[in-house]
């Protein structure tokens, strides 16, 4: 059994077996155990933009009500996997170290392994880079470097930006794309919280 932590009601977790979601219904702050854990606590607050639009700082970075700090202490303590964005300011705040453009690095200070991957290699329709943090055994190699850029780099070029968005090639065009996860990349984040977790138990 693994805990789908800060998951979306009735998102892709749901209807799996051997998956127990936990929406924001459940409160995943409350997990208690026993079961590894596949978290993916909310990044609003520890992003690009965590206090808000750049003219109107709104938010304090990091306030997420406890989120990631309960997501890494599940992780800690039961095994699996954490997920969150490239370059998360959560990483500076709890001291987590980054990791390299390719491979698994060992936080010695955490007891845990972080690696970057890009989940345009798993089916999302951007490149969307992002940081994992395993509790466990040493993780599986996996698709490691830039995933194939999806735009055609002639438009890139002629129409930028806004033209990508208009075609839903922008992975953050708005916050439900952001918080989806394709299929195949949540079913590598089972795979592997249920693979290094048999280390931890």
């Amino acid at each position: 059994m693994i805990a789908a932590l800060f998951v979306e009601k009735g998102g892709c977790y749901y209807g799996l077996p051997g998956v127990d979601p936990w929406d924001i219904t459940r409160d995943a702050r409350t997990y208690s155990g026993p079961h590894p854990v596949v978290a993916h606590p909310p990044c609003e607050r520890w992003g690009r933009f965590s206090t808000g639009s750049p003219l109107k700082k709104t938010y304090r970075t990091g306030a997420d009500d406890g989120c990631f700090a309960s997501a890494l202490d599940s992780l800690k303590a039961f095994g699996g996997i954490l997920e969150h964005p490239a370059h998360s300011k959560a990483w500076e705040a709890f001291g987590i170290k980054e990791p390299a453009k390719c491979g698994w690095t060992w936080d010695d200070a955490h007891g845990l392994w972080v690696c970057q991957v890009e989940q345009g290699h798993y089916g999302h329709c951007a490149r969307k880079p992002t940081w994992l943090l395993v509790r466990g055994e040493l993780p599986p190699e996996l698709r490691w470097g830039p995933a194939p850029q999806r735009i055609p780099q002639k438009r890139l070029e002629e129409r930028g930006r806004a033209s990508a968005v208009r075609c839903g090639m922008v992975a953050y065009q708005s916050r439900l794309q952001r918080q989806r996860t394709p299929p195949a990349f949540r079913d590598l984040l089972i795979e592997i919280a249920q693979t290094v977790a048999q280390a931890v138990a």
